[in-house]
């Protein structure tokens, strides 16, 4: 239900016009009344515990003193406060507990309070967007009561908001007396958001830290699911933020042959609850973050261009995130894998084709094989469009294995078909005497040479392999 929730999205961007003006009305009267009267907040705020992690069993009350102490609040620990996204059922989603069970494994002494805006998330999706602005008015004024109160602080507090939680944790962000310590943007929605003004959306101003997880940006701006622009100090873009791997078709259909048609609705949130599900494996995986690289664009990432750790060109994806601020937000990339663990590892490839002819093919594909002296990744598929003599080519590879230190490298150049005539009679060929390889998490540069000075790469035949030749630090030079 709530993948059909997803799709309407679209149906809902052609009422854009309707009116919100209820929740915005709303808003300006909270503001006006202050903080002493919290008899017209409608958002409820439940403490949960490690041993009850499903259900919402006791509830903050803001003004309340006692509902505090009956909730058995930590005065002195971390406070992580969930906001959930739109919804159709009027229900928590199952990442809920997820969530809110792996925070418990990370910080089990900290508070976790999940915020039940569920009424207002159930309307037609812009009178939903429209209400975040309420919400987190509510967020805001419950957090300066907690302060104002018991003189929390609130470096302590961190927002985790999904879709159109992400900006009600901007709106409270930006009302709170004192800013918090942080919020974490999980796939912020894009729809009503990606051309709004900061006030009303995620935006680096609203906590010391923000940072953002883009994993559904497919679709034109303003109409992609998740929205696409950058709105934290650090904005990560696991494979590019269109689409996530494990979410397509093909996985969908077997996902069904195996489990029914009850879980069709995967294939459209997919990717877009992906976001909560990497930050989940950040909180479990603690010892094994996965990092992502600075880049200009998807585009140069996959090119392996982007793979510097210099002067904070990287960053651990998650809770485990640097807090770096600059004066513009960081637009980061990495790879990951399907499923729980996603950390891969990243590679720059770099090759430089030789002939005495001059040569082109056109959307070639390399089987590459990385052996190193903890395992092997082996037939690893990368297509170049284009494949010259005589030109260098830089590529992006990655192994969902931590092989160790590398040793040696083999390529073979795949034949277009089974049996193809063009690759029986061709003779065409390209030398190649070295290849340059950059590994990503360790940022260690290697050259691999050909055994034979030259090796000669031909269509449909056995691979070539390159042993290590040179592995002393490449400092002066890029790989």
């Amino acid at each position: 239900m709530e993948g059909k929730a997803l799709i309407l999205v679209a149906l809902g961007l052609c009422f854009q016009s309707l009116t919100t003006s209820t929740g915005v009305a709303a808003a300006s009267s909270n503001r006006r009344r202050g903080n002493d009267n919290f008899k017209d907040i409608e958002s409820k705020f439940a403490l949960r515990t490690p041993e009850e992690i499903t259900e919402d069993r006791c509830h903050l009350v803001p003004g309340d003193i006692n509902s505090v102490a009956g909730c058995n609040f930590n005065h002195s620990s971390k406070t992580f406060v969930v906001i959930h996204g739109w919804t159709v059922t009027g229900m928590y989603e199952s990442w809920v507990p997820k969530l809110v069970g792996a925070l418990f494994k990370r910080e089990p002494d900290s508070n976790v309070i999940v915020v039940d805006w569920l009424s207002r998330a159930q309307q037609h999706y812009p009178v939903s967007a429209g209400y975040t602005k309420v919400v987190g008015q509510d967020v805001a004024r419950f957090i300066n009561w907690l302060s104002e109160q018991f003189n929390y602080p609130l470096d302590n507090i961190h927002f985790l908001g999904y879709s159109l939680g992400a900006h009600a944790a901007g709106v409270a962000g930006s009302l709170t007396n004192k800013k918090i310590n942080r919020i974490t943007g999980l796939d912020p929605a894009g729809p009503n958001f990606e051309y709004a003004e900061a006030p009303s959306r995620l935006s680096p101003d609203d906590a010391d830290f923000v940072d953002v997880l883009h994993t559904f940006t497919r679709g034109s701006p303003g109409r992609s699911i998740g929205i696409q622009k950058p709105v934290g100090h650090v904005d990560i873009y696991p494979n590019g933020g269109f689409f996530q791997p494990g979410c397509n078709l093909f996985d969908a259909i077997n996902q069904i042959a195996t489990k029914g048609l009850g879980d069709m609705d995967q294939l459209v949130k997919c990717s877009h609850e992906r976001s909560i599900h990497l930050f989940i494996d950040s909180l479990l995986n603690e010892e094994n973050p996965s990092k992502a690289y600075r880049c200009s664009s998807k585009e140069a990432f996959d090119k392996g261009l982007c793979l510097s750790c210099k002067k904070n060109r990287c960053n651990n994806m998650g809770y485990e995130i640097n807090k770096v601020r600059a004066k513009r937000s960081s637009k980061m990339y990495l790879k990951t894998r399907s499923q729980m663990p996603y950390k891969v590892f990243h590679y720059q490839v770099k090759l430089h084709f030789l002939g005495t002819e001059s040569v082109t093919q056109i959307n070639q594909v390399l089987l590459l094989s990385l052996y190193g002296t903890i395992a092997e990744s082996e037939d690893i598929s990368i297509t170049l469009p284009e494949m010259s003599t005589n030109k260098t080519y830089s590529f992006l590879i990655y192994t969902e294995i931590d092989i160790g230190e590398l040793l040696m490298v083999k390529v073979q150049w795949k034949s277009d078909s089974f049996f193809s005539w063009s690759d029986w009679w061709s003779s065409t060929g390209f030398g190649i005497q070295k290849i340059r390889v950059k590994a990503g998490e360790t940022q260690k540069k290697v050259v691999f040479c050909s055994r034979e000075n030259i090796s000669h790469l031909k269509k449909g035949k056995d691979p070539v392999a390159f042993m290590k030749c040179y592995d002393k630090s490449l400092n002066k030079k890029d790989v």
